[in-house]
């Protein structure tokens, strides 16, 4: 039985227009919203199952305000499986419900002077330095995927202004993707600087590349929750990640259930 079909039977009926996968810490974004119902990565073939702590693990199907939705609690890394596509039956499986558009958070190391611990940057584009990409052996021409404006104009101005209502300061700049485990070295940082990054991390990439290909549009916003490597005298780990995400975790939420409950209603959904 495929994923697809396992989500009909547990919640039948149900076309949601918009898809969010959540990053480290923003996995309470699920309990605030209608009608929900949980189905366990586990359950559904083919979808990853998460082994960094702070991914639940789960995807929900839920509402905000009248937008149908469906939100990923939880991805998988290349560092964790060695697999750039570790999230393509997940992907492929939002755009077989029917999601136009798919809404990407993370967390990540601040390369900018002005982008503190608990900033939030809305991704421009992104740098791949891993080499790494989830359409290796995908058959066909439509491989070939046009990543110019990947990260949808229209949607990133949308946010902007919701984020504005909010009081909400919201950087914009372009995410770095290295493969991980380990944090970035102080030279690797700066030669993403020099290169044009804003903020450095894990994650992100290969899911754009991959909804890109199956034809959604596509948003991303990453929680600045250190300094990147070199900038700051504080020693990288994860429960710093995780810490530092809760600093940004309410405004982020505000921010994102604005954009679902709006969608469709004020000219950015299609």
């Amino acid at each position: 039985m495929t994923a697809l079909a396992v989500i009909g039977q547990r919640h039948p009926g149900f076309e949601p227009r918009v898809a969010v996968i959540l990053g480290s810490g923003l996995g309470g974004l699920a309990d605030h919203l209608a009608e929900a119902v949980t189905i366990p990565y586990e359950d559904l073939p083919g979808f990853p199952k998460p082994g960094v702590s702070g991914h639940g693990g789960r995807l929900v199907l839920a509402r905000a305000g009248e937008t149908p939705v469906a939100l990923l609690d939880g991805r998988a890394h290349l560092y964790e499986t060695g697999r750039a596509d570790a999230m393509k039956v997940a992907v492929r499986t939002l755009a077989g419900l029917g999601c136009e558009t798919l809404l990407l958070t993370n967390a990540a190391g601040g390369l900018d002077g002005d982008m503190e611990p608990g900033s939030v940057m809305v991704l421009t584009d992104h740098l791949n330095f891993t080499g790494q990409s989830p359409l290796f052996g995908e058959p066909g021409d439509d491989r070939f995927v046009d990543l110019v404006d990947a990260y949808d104009p229209a949607l990133r101005q949308r946010l902007v202004e919701l984020a504005g209502r909010i009081d909400l300061p919201l950087h914009q700049g372009v995410y770095a993707w290295f493969a991980g485990p380990q944090f970035e070295t102080p030279a690797e940082v700066r030669a993403a600087g020099i290169l044009g990054a804003n903020a450095v991390g894990m994650s992100t990439v290969p899911e754009v590349i991959l909804a890109r290909h199956a034809g959604l549009r596509v948003a991303g916003l990453s929680i600045i929750t250190n300094k990147a490597a070199g900038m700051s005298a504080f020693k990288l780990s994860h429960e710093q990640t995780k810490r530092n995400a809760a600093l940004a975790t309410d405004k982020v939420q505000q921010l994102l259930t604005a954009f679902l409950e709006g969608y469709g209603l004020e000219g950015y959904g299609p």
